[in-house]
């Protein structure tokens, strides 16, 4: 939809949730580098070619801060990754950046997460077998997309799980695109959590993330590295996790050859992180800390950027046959669902997990699960910055 002045208006409407925004599709193809207006208000150049978006996620002329942070482009109202990053300033932001992830990145190396799998896998077991206690349509967000993660996160850190819906309702608030001074009491809630729960971890540790990290910081730099941890962790893999399940469901025959083919699993957590099209504020932002010529287009020192995943994922030139969702389809182009290079999600092992254990228990357990409303009924939460669906109501 165009803002008054003309320019494409984020969000663009989504009327099918299985598929990106058609608008978002139009402007891959003709305009890979557009001007597109923010939910903000604001002006911001929207990439969607995968050639450009790759090339980007591992360039040192974009970066997560901003010279005057005061005066630089907002994407949104929401407290989180709608703005210059508040963690760094613009000289200090890539050794700061590579500091984070030396601290961060033993606790989630492939082999540290393959040591927590057969954990992950029974607490998929364990939700999925309270959720058929329960008489169907149930909602899959709520009994299992949602809890899932939180508890996994929960577990790793070393948080109780007991204030869970503490969590939920202050990631709700936080993820807020619209009220930002709500949005930025909650997130000051979930640090202030965070540093308090740490002052305990330090008086008694526990084998767990949180106390690993009270050995070399202090409190403020844990609750702050926790609390992102524990947003970014279930609410990207609450998605991920809703929508693969509906894509699966609402495209023929995929659900059912999974059921068949348990060993296409990796091929469909692959798949659906791919072609999952949430699309929330439009893309990653980033700043450009100087000019870059792209595509026949300048972008001026300062601009703010939104890297478009989903749109570079369904790139007919990287993935011939993109648009289509396909487990059982090879695929020769890497997706950039995770980043590239060095801004790589250092969660990735952890999501992969996750989704694999959420799939083979629901498809061992369900294997006649389906909607329980035609796809085009299921909400997408627009005003969030996460994305994702409202809800996922399923029977079987």
């Amino acid at each position: 939809m165009p803002a008054q002045d003309g320019m494409p208006a984020l969000p663009f409407p989504q009327p099918d949730p299985m598929a990106p925004p058609p608008q978002l599709l139009e402007l891959a193809e003709h305009e890979p580098v557009a001007r597109v207006r923010t939910q903000a208000g604001d002006e911001a150049w929207l990439v969607s070619r995968y050639e450009y978006v790759k090339r980007l996620l591992n360039d040192d002329r974009l970066g997560m801060s901003h010279r005057d942070p005061e005066r630089a482009a907002r994407i949104s109202n929401s407290s989180l990754f709608s703005g210059p990053s508040p963690e760094y300033t613009f000289d200090e932001e890539f050794a700061k950046h590579a500091e984070m992830r030396r601290m961060l990145s033993p606790f989630f190396a492939a082999k540290q997460i393959r040591k927590l799998q057969p954990r992950v896998e029974r607490l998929a077991a364990e939700l999925v077998r309270e959720m058929v206690k329960a008489t169907p349509p149930v909602d899959l967000h709520t009994q299992f997309s949602w809890p899932f993660p939180v508890l996994v996160i929960c577990e790793l850190l070393g948080v109780p799980y007991e204030d869970r819906e503490r969590f939920r309702a202050l990631s709700y608030t936080i993820a807020d695109l619209r009220d930002r001074d709500a949005s930025m009491a909650a997130l000051m809630e979930l640090i202030a959590y965070m540093a308090d729960l740490a002052k305990r971890k330090r008086a008694r540790p526990a084998d767990d993330v949180m106390s690993e990290l009270c050995r070399t910081q202090d409190d403020d730099t844990v609750a702050m590295r926790c609390a992102g941890l524990l947003f970014a962790a279930h609410e990207t893999t609450t998605g991920r996790i809703d929508m693969g399940v509906t894509m699966l469901l609402g495209h023929e025959g995929q659900w059912s050859r999974l059921v068949a083919e348990p060993e296409l699993i990796d091929a469909a957590v692959e798949e659906i992180v791919r072609a999952a099209p949430i699309v929330s504020i439009g893309g990653l932002v980033r700043y450009a800390r100087s000019d870059i010529e792209l595509g026949g287009v300048r972008i001026r020192e300062g601009d703010a950027v939104l890297l478009s995943l989903v749109a570079a994922n369904r790139d007919p030139a990287e993935f011939p046959g993109g648009d289509r969702f396909d487990i059982g389809c090879p695929r020769t182009g890497v997706h950039v669902a995770f980043g590239h290079g060095r801004r790589y999600c250092i969660g990735a092992p952890l999501a992969r997990v996750e989704l694999r254990a959420a799939l083979a228990e629901l498809i061992t357990t369900l294997p006649g699960l389906r909607l329980a409303v035609p796809p085009g009924e299921l909400r997408i939460r627009t005003s969030k910055l996460s994305g994702g669906l409202e809800g996922l109501p399923v029977i079987w």
